[in-house]
């Protein structure tokens, strides 16, 4: 087609073309090759570059591609507007696919008249898999998370429901029709779910039972542990009016459920029983902070007991592990509640904790508040101590104000 002389332009031409991996094309305009690199014919099925001459898209594409790519050229002749990096798919007549990105422009005699088109293409087969195989993944995955979302969402709708939706109600003895004893509970989970839970549960004429525990960790796990202990809680609490007795046979019922091969849960909890008929306040501690009691006469606030000694094992931590019951007595105004460690295990940005003392200063300066005013309080200045908008762990607040003592029950 060309002659061998190294000077001549059509020479050079050739040369650079056969030695280009990208697929170099003229065509006239009636879209058919007038010339093609070595890149092209192999492309189309490894003849020739000679065979190619005279021949369209429709000689080696489906009919719809072939229509297309026309389409396309004759937009360039017409209008003289180049077409760059086009990414297409291309279907040849066997049903075999690759990609290509293409740039195709306008082929000009020396008058400047368009007499065809000439164009460069691409394989980007590899790149174009993956990334199709990517968004597929990308399409895979945000459904994933969405139905996970969902899944997520019902279970914070159905864990709400562990927590208490009303509380006992004991009538105040001076015939007014108030309540002698004030109940509230205050959560705020870290996540969507989390692992804290409590009960406020009637026993008897005169006595009440109020369960708070913290299963380890965060997130699914631990909600699963909550929903199986929510579930012991109501079925011992029937039986076993001693709360050491309750978090014994809690422990028992527990640790077969939580430890097995695949699963290590442990909770602490604290689970106290209230005579609104006396003001006695009985106890028992599976490795949780203790109580905290809001003196009113006095004026002080404190741990319910000072004994580290009365802190037992957690939950499902040592089988057979025994819990004492103590016991103390509240005043009308007192108050006591029990809180799960999120709170004050709240860091500041220098990393100092929050701690239990901070924790008490806090009570002494609400202890005025009614229970939902005080519970908010505390969370409040636990947030403000760490600077943050929400606590990062589970925080639960559980608790009572004895207002008058109903002692006509």
């Amino acid at each position: 087609m060309f002659d061998d002389d190294p000077k001549k332009p059509a020479y050079l031409l050739q040369c650079m073309m056969d030695n280009m991996s990208d697929m170099i094309y003229f065509k006239d305009l009636n879209s058919r090759f007038i010339m093609v690199n070595k890149a092209a014919a192999e492309w189309q099925g490894g003849c020739a570059p000679e065979q190619m001459v005279g021949k369209s898209e429709f000689d080696f594409y489906s009919e719809e591609d072939a229509r297309r790519m026309r389409h396309d050229e004759l937009h360039i002749i017409q209008t003289g507007e180049s077409l760059f990096g086009l990414e297409e798919g291309e279907t040849w007549k066997d049903g075999s696919h690759a990609w290509v990105s293409t740039t195709k422009m306008p082929l000009r005699d020396h008058n400047g008249e368009i007499i065809g088109i000439f164009g460069i293409s691409r394989d980007i087969t590899e790149h174009k898999e993956a990334e199709i195989r990517a968004a597929r993944y990308a399409e895979e995955n945000r459904r994933f998370r969405e139905a996970l979302e969902d899944d997520l969402l019902m279970a914070s709708q159905l864990q709400k429901t562990f927590f208490p939706t009303s509380y006992p109600s004991f009538s105040s003895p001076d015939g007014r029709g108030g309540e002698a004893v004030e109940f509230h509970h205050f959560h705020r989970p870290g996540g969507v779910i989390g692992g804290d839970l409590c009960s406020i549960r009637r026993l008897t004429a005169t006595e009440v039972g109020i369960f708070l525990c913290d299963v380890m960790g965060h997130g699914i796990r631990a909600a699963l542990g909550t929903s199986i202990v929510r579930a012991m809680v109501e079925e011992i609490s029937l039986r076993e009016k001693d709360p050491g007795r309750f978090l014994r046979h809690m422990n028992q019922v527990l640790m077969p459920l939580f430890r097995q091969d695949d699963l290590f849960l442990y909770a602490t909890a604290c689970y106290m029983v209230l005579d609104v008929s006396t003001g006695q306040v009985r106890f028992a501690n599976a490795g949780h902070p203790l109580p905290i009691h809001l003196d009113a006469r006095n004026g002080r606030v404190k741990s319910f007991l000072q004994e580290q000694a009365t802190i037992g094992p957690g939950l499902a931590i040592e089988e057979g592990a025994s819990y004492q019951t103590f016991g103390g007595r509240v005043c009308p105004g007192d108050v006591v509640f029990m809180h799960t460690d999120g709170i004050n295990e709240v860091v500041d940005p220098e990393d100092e904790e929050y701690g239990e003392e901070r924790l008490l200063l806090s009570a002494r300066r609400h202890m005025a508040l009614p229970l939902p005013g005080l519970f908010s309080a505390l969370y409040d200045d636990a947030r403000a101590f760490g600077q943050v908008d929400a606590v990062e762990d589970d925080v639960c607040l559980v608790g009572f104000r004895l207002d008058q003592l109903p002692s006509g029950l």
